[in-house]
């Protein structure tokens, strides 16, 4: 039997959170039931507090919202820690969601009874746990990568470039801006998950693409103040703290958008930089072209990076500071990609 999990439940798409960041996130509209919208607006303000990502945000609130609909829209005052238990416990047995999955949500509603019930979350050690399976990443060779890159067009093909050539997450590679490039130094600074900030050398190779993609930059910024736009997004209260910065040139995208952002809350016109989806998309074009056999998203290049330094006898500790890795376990995992000396030259019965 096919087991969904309940999504959020049909919205109206009038919602105070119009002309908001995230307005276009459907688990943040109303839907019908006023206490929990009430629990999901403060869920929200609380993750903002915390700075926490847009990504935190967007996956405790889908959770809530379908914690919301498995209890049948059950009156939130009246929640206990025997409901988390049930729908744990539905999630791992009814539905087999792998281990991943499963400590999202326990994630999410984890923090929804702390910091927005306030109410007793228990231990539930004896929650049925879904199975983790042993995970060993997707790696391309060289060879493959370079029939990959020599599908894409511009911009993604620079993006690509520079996430395989840096070790970049999609969102990091995406969202550099052009004050974090220093070439005189030859490194990128990276604003990476938490918040937490690194600098990885950048490739020499790409030298002479990157300043070409720097003067198309500064053209399109000369552009937009001519025609008097009103900048870039900023992050936070950046634009408060430095209220000419998003028309300055340093705080621009290094990957900008092609088109402008109405922004209906200001009346502005604003540029963001290419979106994720888009480069993620014209990723598995390429790959699709390529015919390649191997199951390749955007992680993919940050996997190949790391997985060919540990070929040329990189340091482990070395790799884990470019990845942005605050545990050197996360990184071990990269080992299980390099067949030791002895299994390579294990022979197959076949072959004697």
């Amino acid at each position: 039997m096919v087991c969904e999990i309940p999504g959020p439940p049909a919205v109206d798409v009038s919602s105070s959170w119009r002309g908001r960041r995230y307005d276009d996130w459907r688990c943040l509209r109303t839907s019908g039931h006023a206490a929990w919208d009430a629990i999901i607006g403060l869920l929200a303000d609380e993750i903002k507090t915390r700075h926490y990502s847009r990504k935190t945000l967007q996956h405790y609130a889908n959770w809530t919202r379908k914690y919301q609909c498995y209890l049948s829209h059950k009156d939130p005052a009246r929640l206990t820690s025997q409901d988390v238990k049930s729908y744990l416990t539905y999630l791992a047995v009814q539905c087999k969601v792998s281990s991943s999955t499963q400590n999202v949500a326990f994630n999410a509603l984890l923090f929804l009874y702390r910091h927005i019930l306030k109410r007793d979350f228990g231990d539930h050690k004896d929650i049925p746990r879904a199975k983790k399976s042993t995970y060993v990443p997707v790696v391309l060779s060289r060879d493959e990568i370079q029939e990959v890159f020599a599908r894409l067009g511009h911009p993604h093909l620079i993006i690509a470039k520079l996430q395989y050539g840096c070790g970049l997450r999609c969102f990091e590679a995406v969202k550099v801006r052009v004050k974090d490039f220093n070439f005189d130094a030859g490194l990128l600074t990276i604003k990476g998950k938490g918040g937490k900030s690194r600098t990885v050398p950048i490739p020499n190779r790409m030298v002479a693409e990157l300043l070409a993609q720097l003067a198309f930059v500064k053209k399109m910024h000369a552009d937009d103040l001519a025609a008097t736009y009103a900048g870039v997004f900023l992050e936070d209260q950046l634009e408060k703290k430095y209220p000419n910065a998003a028309k300055e040139l340093q705080w621009q995208w290094f990957f900008p958008q092609e088109s402008l952002t109405f922004v209906s809350s200001t009346r502005e016109r604003r540029r963001y930089h290419v979106h994720d989806s888009r480069f993620q998309e014209a990723l598995h074009q390429a790959v699709k072209k390529a015919q390649l056999t191997k199951r390749v998203t955007t992680h993919t290049l940050r996997h190949s990076f790391a997985t060919h330094l540990l070929q040329a006898n990189y340091d482990i500790r070395t790799i884990q500071t470019l990845l942005g890795h605050s545990d050197v376990r996360t990184t071990m995992i990269y080992t299980h990609c390099v067949p030791s000396r002895t299994l390579k030259e294990t022979k197959s019965p076949l072959d004697f």
